[in-house]
């Protein structure tokens, strides 16, 4: 571009306002915060978390399930789900039917440390929500499922 032109695009364009800039900058404020919940007490990266969190939340599932409903990258993912069962969070069985695929489960230490986190991710939330007020918290949850509805591949075609 040329300074004219960058000018001109700077003058248009607030980052600022840009919704997705400011949707990924909430999203990194609130991670970084729940962060101390998993990664001070419990080690875990977010990634592991949020894998814990898919399989309490769905049960059994392979990797590559949780890349697809979690937007985690695959290798994020194996190296989350190496570090979880080392840990003795979580088991790997291989599918009779694909050799290739494994399903993951939570071992019942992994279930231990799920319903952890999981009560103070429900306390993070309640404060968030307070934090907001009720009517604020309502339309944002709202605004975002209508955000990720419209994102998703039905919505599309």
């Amino acid at each position: 571009m040329t300074d004219d032109a960058s000018h001109d695009f700077d003058q248009q364009f607030d980052l600022g306002r840009f919704l997705p800039y400011l949707l990924n900058q909430a999203a990194e404020a609130t991670s970084r915060s729940f962060q101390e919940a998993y990664r001070g007490d419990f080690g875990m990266s977010r990634t592991q978390w949020r894998v814990m969190a898919n399989l309490g939340k769905f049960g059994a599932m392979t990797a590559a399930e949780i890349c697809r409903i979690s937007h985690i990258e695959k290798t994020k993912v194996s190296r989350a789900v190496a570090a979880l069962e080392a840990a003795g969070h979580l088991r790997r069985e291989a599918d009779p039917a694909d050799r290739r695929a494994a399903h993951l489960s939570l071992t019942e230490a992994g279930r231990r440390v799920y319903g952890q986190l999981g009560l103070r991710a429900r306390d993070y939330d309640a404060a968030l929500r307070a934090a907001l007020g009720v009517a604020e918290a309502e339309a944002l949850e709202r605004a975002l499922r209508r955000l990720i509805a419209m994102g998703s591949p039905e919505q599309s075609t």
